[in-house]
């Protein structure tokens, strides 16, 4: 993997004139959604707002955050205004938007109050996000990111997965190991919440709290894992059984291991991600099991670690190349236990290209 140092440079530039061509009818847009302005500014504070006109691009923020969001936007063209007063930063963004004839807003990323203030000093216009849209697909330089995070991961648990077999080991002793050698590793933070998940009721669980539960003999184990570098996100589950492992469990691995695969084999741009949803969930239909299967087939993963395109029974969404998502199918069920495969994959028109790369135990007899 590349040392984070080394990772190629964004270019925010390119987008912020990309959002500028994007404007058409709407003269102004305002983005408030924190990982939009991220990723159009490159900008990663806590507060802060940005208005597109064709005329340039304003980021506000709060004095505390200044010196940062200049140093951050760079040479991206971005104007920084910093107040440390609430209603002087307000007002500059009156002023920001000032004489535009509509206003353009992402109504889903806005609050109602937020919307109702706006919208009695400029005439707003609900307005889906072109940067929401823009960041679905990665170019070059977020790929990398990301392939670094999932290579913290997979090194990380190369490392941890012996764990599993040791007498007295808690699920949050793995947790705590795998967090500590992801930053080890390159990582700046976990990507979630951890999932160490064992045993006939916790695994059963696909968003289970890890806890002090100690494994034992016979446990199916299902850990999903993930690393953060530069603000981009990994994502990455293996299943596996502590001892032996039974024919049933032989049998619902095999399945989702199958399921899997069928899922990574629909995966193409302009597939409708319901249908990739579907090869995975047809697998579990035709062996009985499908009522087990308890989420979606996968989600897009960026600066956010869930983010369109979501494969799932009743998506509307559309794969496109450059697309970064999951293949994610399990099975679950209380008494049992659960499994889930989990790996993490760059649409091409040559076929997925997966960046998780820890090998997926067999469970054959």
């Amino acid at each position: 993997m590349l040392p984070p140092d080394d990772l190629p440079a964004i270019d925010h530039g390119a987008r912020v004139r990309h959002v500028v061509d994007e404007l058409g009818e709407t003269d102004a847009l305002l983005i408030t959604d924190l990982v939009d302005v991220r990723w159009l500014t490159g900008f990663t504070g806590s507060n802060g707002w940005v208005v597109v006109r064709p005329d340039g691009v304003v980021l506000g923020t709060d004095g505390r955050y200044g010196d940062r969001a200049r140093a951050e936007t760079t040479g991206s063209g971005v104007v920084v205004i910093a107040e440390t007063n609430r209603s002087r930063l307000d007002g500059r963004m009156h002023e920001a938007l000032s004489g535009a004839t509509a206003v353009g807003l992402d109504d889903s990323a806005t609050s109602h109050r937020a919307w109702v203030a706006l919208a009695a000093e400029h005439h707003l216009r609900a307005t889906p996000s072109p940067v929401g849209r823009a960041r679905q697909v990665k170019d070059e330089a977020e790929i990398a990111r990301i392939a670094c995070a999932a290579a913290a991961t997979d090194a990380a648990l190369e490392q941890v997965e012996s764990m599993l077999f040791e007498s007295g080991v808690t699920e949050a002793d793995i947790r705590n190991e795998l967090e500590y050698r992801m930053r080890l590793h390159g990582a700046d933070d976990r990507s979630y919440a951890t999932i160490v998940a064992t045993g006939p009721d916790h695994a059963a669980r696909p968003h289970h709290e890890v806890s002090d539960r100690r494994l034992a003999a016979g446990d199916t184990v299902v850990i999903d894992v993930g690393a953060l570098v530069d603000g981009y996100h990994s994502d990455m589950t293996r299943s596996w059984v502590v001892g032996e492992p039974d024919d049933h469990q032989r049998e619902w691995y095999s399945l989702v291991a199958l399921a899997q695969a069928a899922g990574l084999a629909a995966l193409a741009p302009g597939v409708a991600a319901r249908d990739v949803d579907e090869a995975s969930r047809a697998v579990f239909r035709e062996a009985g099991v499908d009522e087990w299967f308890l989420h979606g087939t996968g989600h897009g993963v960026g600066l956010a670690i869930h983010e369109p395109p979501f494969h799932g029974p009743t998506s509307t969404d559309t794969i496109r190349e450059g697309n970064v998502v999951t293949i994610e199918p399990g099975l679950y069920r209380g008494g049992f236990g659960g499994f889930r495969i989990e790996d993490l994959v760059v649409v091409r028109d040559t076929g997925p290209e997966i960046l998780t790369h820890s090998p997926k135990r067999s469970l054959a007899a």
